[in-house]
């Protein structure tokens, strides 16, 4: 199994932890769209870096257009000799009307012809095949020589794997469909995956006349764990709040619907509205914080984490305090590998 760690969010201080977690023995560094662009620390890392793989978890898809999304992928994947991921996610409607100023309908149909108009570009780009997209959301029916990238940039690794990320089984049948991988949000468990998340990829890639093989899928990403006592309970505290803080979104109920904790998303969504969230996260008892997590010792992790996902994901991220004592972090992470 590969292991994943997440890239901090701002520029400075992006290429020395890339390089950190390349020589940790991670299989994968990524950044997310919170509070700075997810792309921009890549390209930094991509430069202190020569072998570990590099992407987007997620970028915002919706608060762009397909050309500048395969533009910035086609530079990481050139940058990084082949090492680059475009992970994509919708967000929510109110992010992306009211944040990003931006169209949003038909979530799962919008995105599926974001991706298929991606590949468009790109086919054009590297194959010269006339672009003519024309979609419903999205239209591509321009392109000249001085627009266009050389193909030789992309050398013998062509262009960038793309996932996508979703809870929702019309979008996660999507990522089967016109995908390579798919990033479980971290709000799955591992009931909701097995009985929700892998049949909609499988329909997915059966629309798509294709099997699961080489589809690689990235798994919920809740480890609870620490060098001692102390720093496991901090990271549970954190991570209840972050599980309140998922569980108050109205697109998520499916998930706790499913363990018959649905009116724990209505107490949420009315803390949230409050602004409540240190209340959020304490209605987040054991139960709940154990299904969604793996909660354990470093040593203890690599056990569960192949209990619950062994035989269904092929990649997974956490953080993980791996300075705080390396060797012990490192027979930890290679655990996991091991999987």
């Amino acid at each position: 199994m590969k292991l994943d760690a997440n890239l901090p969010p701002a520029l400075r201080g992006a290429a020395a932890a890339a390089a950190d977690l390349e020589a940790a023995g991670f299989s994968g560094a990524w950044s997310s769209e919170t509070s700075h662009d997810p792309f921009l620390p890549l390209a930094l890392a991509a430069e202190a870096t020569s072998e570990i793989e590099l992407g987007t978890s997620i970028a915002v898809a919706f608060a762009r257009n397909p050309m500048l999304l395969a533009n910035t992928a086609w530079d990481l994947q050139a940058l990084s000799g082949g090492r680059f991921v475009l992970g994509l996610g919708s967000q929510i409607k109110p992010h992306i009307t009211k944040r990003f100023s931006m169209p949003w309908s038909r979530p799962a149909a919008r995105m599926r012809e974001m991706v298929l108009a991606i590949r468009a570009i790109w086919d054009a780009w590297q194959n010269g095949t006339p672009l003519q997209f024309r979609g419903e959301f999205y239209q591509h029916t321009l392109m000249t020589p001085f627009f266009t990238p050389d193909p030789a940039e992309l050398g013998d690794f062509g262009v960038p794997r793309i996932f996508l990320a979703g809870v929702g089984e019309l979008m996660t049948e999507v990522a089967g469909e016109v995908c390579d991988g798919f990033i479980c949000h971290g709000f799955t468990t591992e009931r909701y995956l097995r009985e929700v998340t892998l049949p909609a990829l499988e329909r997915g890639r059966a629309k798509a006349g294709k099997s699961m093989d080489g589809f690689e899928i990235s798994g919920p990403s809740f480890v609870v764990t620490g060098a001692d006592e102390a720093e496991i309970e901090r990271a549970a505290t954190a991570t209840r709040q972050q599980i309140a803080f998922y569980g108050s979104t109205p697109a998520y109920r499916a998930v706790l619907e499913l363990h018959g904790w649905g009116e724990l998303q209505d107490e949420l969504n009315a803390l949230s509205k409050q602004g409540k969230w240190v209340e959020m996260g304490e209605l987040i008892d054991d139960d709940v914080l154990n299904t969604f997590a793996v909660v354990g010792a470093p040593e203890e992790i690599a056990a569960e984490i192949g209990k619950r996902y062994g035989d269904v994901i092929h990649r997974l991220a956490f953080y993980a305090p791996y300075k705080s004592d390396p060797d012990r972090w490192r027979a930890a992470i290679e655990g996991i590998k091991a999987l």
